[in-house]
C-alpha cells in the first residue's frame, strides 16, 4: 500500500489562491471504511462556495480547518477496514463521500465509508466517474423525490447544459417527460443532441412567455429566475429550487401565489446511484466532461467553476502525474 499521499487543503476561507497542494501520510481505514486510490474527483459549486466561507457546509467545517475539499470521488480500493465485507481491494468504486463535514476527495488517496460507494460501470472510466455522484444525485432527487415527475409530464429545467442540468434533462427524457431547457445559444446543439424537445435561449427569449401549464420546474439558478418560473406552472405543478441561498425567497413567493415550491439539499444515496449507473450502462445517460485539471491545478479549476458557465462537469485528475 502507498505510504504517502498528495492532497489539496485550505487553512482559511478565501479566494482560489487558498487552495494548496500538500503531502501527508496515507491514512489507514477504520472499521467500516475503505482507502481509495483516487483517479477522479468532481468539482461542484458547493466546493467554491464553501471555500469562500459561504453556506451550511462552511459552518460545519469552520472550526476544523485546515480541510481537504471534495465530495465526489472515483478510484480503486487499496485497503479496507477489518469489518468491510461488501468491497475488496481492486474494486473500481465511486460515491458522494464525506458530506458535508469530512470532504477529502481532492487528493490522490481518500477515505470513504464503504456504504457510501458503488461499483463503477465498466462503460465509465474512473476519472470521468469522479464527476458523476453529487450532480447526478442532485438531479435525481429533484426530479423523482421532490417533483415526483412521471412519463408524459411537461417540465422546464433551467441551466440545462450545466453539471446538474445536463444530467437532469437526460433522466427526465429517460422517464418519458417532455423536456424544455434554458441555455445559451452556444449550448443549443449540445442539448438538442441529448434529446431535449425545446431549448430556450435565455439571452433572447423570455421563458415565462414561452412556457405555461408545466407539471414541474427544476430551478438550478435561483433568485429572480426561480420566482419568475412560478408563472409557468400549472395549478398542480411544483417548482424545485436548488440554490440554497435564495430557496426561502422562492418558496415564499410560491406560497403567495398558492403554488408549490420546495428547496433541495442533496444527500448521499447509494440506491439512487445504482439506478443512475444502470442508465449509464444501458447507454441512456452520459456524463459530459468539459475539462479535466491535474490535482495541483485545483485553484485554476475553481476559478473556471466560479464563472458559472461550464458545460457539463469539471474534474480533477488525481492520478500520479495527473
Amino acid at each position: 500500500m502507498d505510504t504517502e499521499m498528495r492532497k489539496i487543503v485550505y487553512h482559511q476561507f478565501g479566494d482560489a489562491d487558498v487552495l494548496q497542494l500538500e503531502t501527508a501520510a496515507c491514512p489507514a481505514p477504520e472499521p467500516g471504511e475503505v482507502l481509495i486510490r483516487v483517479q477522479g474527483a468532481g468539482l461542484n459549486p458547493i466546493d467554491w462556495k464553501t471555500r469562500k466561507g459561504l453556506g451550511f457546509a462552511a459552518r460545519q467545517i469552520e472550526d476544523s480547518l485546515p480541510w481537504t475539499p471534495g465530495y465526489d470521488v472515483a478510484g480503486e480500493v487499496v485497503a479496507t477496514g477489518n469489518d468491510v465485507a461488501t468491497l475488496a481491494v481492486g474494486d473500481r468504486v465511486m460515491g458522494m463521500v464525506g458530506f458535508p463535514s469530512r470532504g477529502g476527495a481532492y487528493a490522490d488517496h481518500a477515505l470513504a465509508q464503504a456504504d457510501e460507494l458503488i461499483i463503477v460501470p465498466a462503460e465509465l472510466d474512473l476519472v470521468t466517474a469522479g464527476g458523476l455522484p453529487l450532480a447526478a444525485l442532485t438531479a435525481w432527487q429533484a426530479l423523482f423525490e421532490v417533483a415526483k415527475i412521471e412519463s408524459g409530464n411537461k417540465i422546464l429545467i433551467h441551466a440545462g447544459a450545466g453539471g446538474v442540468g445536463h444530467l437532469a434533462v437526460q433522466f427526465a427524457l429517460a422517464y418519458g417527460a417532455h423536456v424544455i431547457a434554458t441555455a445559451s445559444a452556444a449550448n443549443r446543439d449540445f442539448l438538442a443532441k441529448l434529446g431535449v424537445h425545446e431549448v430556450i435561449d435565455y439571452h433572447t427569449t423570455d421563458f415565462v412567455e414561452e412556457c405555461y401549464g408545466l407539471d414541474a420546474v427544476i430551478d438550478l439558478i435561483g433568485g429572480e429566475t426561480g420566482r419568475r418560473s412560478l408563472h409557468t406552472l400549472a395549478q398542480h405543478g411544483v417548482l424545485v429550487t436548488v440554490p440554497s441561498v435564495t430557496a426561502d425567497d422562492v418558496i415564499t413567493a410560491a406560497e403567495a401565489l398558492g403554488l408549490r415550491a420546495h428547496g433541495l439539499t442533496v444527500r448521499p444515496d447509494v440506491f439512487h446511484l445504482e439506478e443512475i449507473a444502470e442508465l449509464i450502462e444501458d447507454g441512456d445517460v452520459r456524463l459530459h466532461v468539459e475539462k479535466t485539471f491535474p490535482l495541483d491545478k485545483a485553484a485554476d479549476a475553481h476559478r473556471l467553476l466560479e464563472q458559472g458557465h461550464v458545460r457539463g462537469k469539471l474534474i480533477l485528475d488525481c492520478r500520479a502525474g495527473g
